[in-house]
């Protein structure tokens, strides 16, 4: 079981539970830099072997050239002639090691990886603590304020603390982002210098030839693996870096609550002791379905122990602000305590936040959300990606890179306006001289992004994710297919339209590069989404362009019906026998035996 992926909007809340995740991650990273240390250091000490070696096999084999026969009278035979040339020919025993480049194969890619990803890390862990003390110390002052003070006074320091916390937020973001995207590298920048420096070592003599030749196809595959991990790593990176500005300049932050929560967050607690009255920092969760109100506490009060209180709310009332010290504050009536329990938000938007989930009497506020423009899958739109197909199969199945390279974004605009205007709808031209396949390409992987629902629906989006995650080849393919005749009619009229065109093109991929898996890359995002944007959606990415991988490959018997049942196929049981696809290693594989090293057999006479 991996790591739950840590999603920027839970930077936000900083609730104990989004901590707790991030330390398996700082666990991990510590993991893979001692790993790395240690894998350096036996590095290094392999190649100081080899060249310890290579020098002794260069000292041998001069001692061996300087070394002359001296012979009585004057003429040798030619048996003796051998002879004395022999030394020279057992040069061959002793050829040179040469591993100069060893170093440059593992020693400095992963040092470079240990500075550049791990170190950067290290450094934006640093700001972000640095920012976390900084902005709770603030928000600890902050929440001592007395609402007495002048307002010039708290508007200041409302002002001060979101600064704050804007700069913890946006610390907390960029360190999520990268402490990520090390786990996700590190899967190719770690394995390549490390097959490199194997083929390296594999090469050296002729010795080990038939080793070499045992090592390629597992070489092979591996590489393959590797640039398709890369691929994937690449279209998700772009995508989360987008996603990060995003967030990190968005005014509104849109806060995902725990499974169920209705609302969570910090607040404070007022508690009366025999000296006196504390305010106790909680991390708070309200469930509305149940009216369960939970509070954790996040720091232990001196010699006290305090556990999690679990309360059913009655009632939510605002507190008037000429009744208390505290700013922010609301009572909550509950069915456990006899009196009511004053909390402390941590500012007057938090606070409606709060009375708002618990039905308190505080107004609610939406801000209007502006929708982006969206295409339709009309007629319309089934003759423009119809129009596109054609003009790309007539003109465009050998061109390499089609569908990759992007074309003109004015280019791409001017033609989806002219084809949807209106007034004059698919009066468009596509032989013209302004149109070339990069255009006509880019335009149509737009419209198919811009449908207002994408084109695999979000209904049945996660269960397409489930069934490419699936280990069984065979059920991954029959869960699909039936899926895909759970779509809507028109959807599934669009998707086999496409999808027959990808084919065509993959058809010609020695010429113009586009294999089944370059296509999943290009249409995996833009025929799937998910509903929310977060950063588990983000790692599935490379989810939905397997799913375009098995609709490419298995089109003929996908699009030739409808299973015979159109319930899924029934989940397989966990794995037994081996997998079809053997892990990458040559270590389990039975021993090759030598005859020149078996030992002599003797007859008893």
């Amino acid at each position: 079981m991996g790591h739950p992926p840590l999603e920027f909007s839970d930077c936000y809340s900083d609730s104990p539970d989004f901590r707790e995740r991030l330390k398996c991650y700082e666990n991990e990273l510590e993991k893979t830099n001692k790993f790395l240390k240690d894998v350096i250091k036996d590095g290094n000490n392999v190649i100081n072997a080899i060249k310890e070696y290579s020098l002794g096999v260069q000292k041998f084999s001069q001692t061996l050239q300087s070394f002359q026969f001296d012979f009585i009278g004057d003429t040798l035979t030619d048996d003796e002639m051998n002879i004395g040339e022999s030394t020279a020919a057992l040069n061959l025993i002793g050829l040179v090691l040469s591993v100069q480049n060893a170093c440059d194969l593992l020693i400095k890619p992963l040092e470079k990886f240990r500075k550049e990803q791990i170190g950067v890390t290290k450094e934006r862990r640093k700001k972000f603590e640095k920012e976390s003390e900084k902005y709770y110390s603030q928000l600890d002052k902050h929440m001592n304020l007395s609402s007495k003070k002048k307002e010039t006074q708290l508007h200041e320091a409302d002002e001060l603390l979101d600064k704050e916390h804007q700069a913890f937020y946006e610390s907390s973001v960029e360190y999520v982002y990268q402490i990520q995207q090390v786990q996700d590298r590190k899967k190719f920048d770690v394995v390549e210098p490390v097959l490199a420096f194997l083929q390296s070592i594999l090469t050296l003599n002729n010795l080990t030839v038939e080793m070499t030749q045992d090592f390629l196809p597992y070489k092979q595959e591996l590489q393959l693996s590797l640039q398709n991990t890369r691929n994937h790593f690449e279209s998700t990176r772009e995508e989360m870096e987008e996603l990060m500005k995003r967030m990190k300049g968005s005014t509104q932050i849109c806060i995902r609550h725990s499974q169920q929560a209705t609302m969570e967050g910090y607040l404070y607690v007022q508690e009366k002791w025999a000296l006196g009255v504390s305010w106790i920092k909680y991390y708070c969760k309200y469930f509305k379905d149940n009216k369960q109100f939970i509070m954790m506490p996040v720091e232990q009060k001196t010699g006290t122990k305090q556990t999690t209180a679990h309360l059913t709310l009655k009632s939510c009332v605002r507190r008037k602000t000429d009744s208390t010290d505290k700013r922010f504050c609301f009572d909550i009536e509950t069915n456990e305590r006899c009196s009511p329990v004053l909390l402390q938000a941590i500012s007057e938007v938090n606070r409606k936040q709060w009375m708002e989930a618990m039905d308190g009497k505080e107004p609610i506020y939406h801000s209007p959300i502006q929708k982006q423009a969206e295409m339709d899958l009309n007629d319309i739109g089934f003759k423009f990606v119809r129009k596109c197909i054609n003009f790309v199969e007539t003109k465009g199945l050998t061109q390499e890179g089609v569908y990759r390279t992007v074309g003109s974004n004015i280019q791409v605009q001017k033609l989806l306006n002219a084809f949807f205007d209106p007034k004059c709808p698919a009066d468009v031209d596509f032989n013209s001289t302004d149109m070339d396949i990069k255009t006509i390409t880019s335009a149509l992987k737009f419209y198919l992004r811009s449908l207002s629902e994408p084109l695999m629906t979000y209904s049945l989006h996660g269960e397409l994710i489930l069934a490419a995650k699936s280990e069984n080849l065979d059920y991954r393919l029959g869960a699909v297919h039936s899926l895909v005749y759970k779509l809507p009619e028109r959807n599934r009229e669009m998707l086999e339209l496409l999808i027959k065109h990808l084919v065509s093109v993959c058809s010609h991929s020695s010429e113009n590069l586009m294999t089944v898996s370059n296509m999943g890359v290009i249409f995996g995002p833009t025929l799937m989404r998910a509903e929310e944007e977060t950063v588990a959606a983000m790692l599935d990415i490379k989810f939905q362009n397997i799913v375009m991988e098995i609709l490419i490959e298995g089109y003929s018997k996908i699009f030739k019906g409808p299973p015979e049942e159109t319930i899924l196929p029934p989940i397989p049981p966990p794995r037994v026998t081996p997998r079809r696809r053997q892990p990458i290693t040559i270590s389990k594989r039975p021993p090759r035996l030598y005859p020149s090293l078996q030992p002599p057999v003797f007859e008893r006479k």
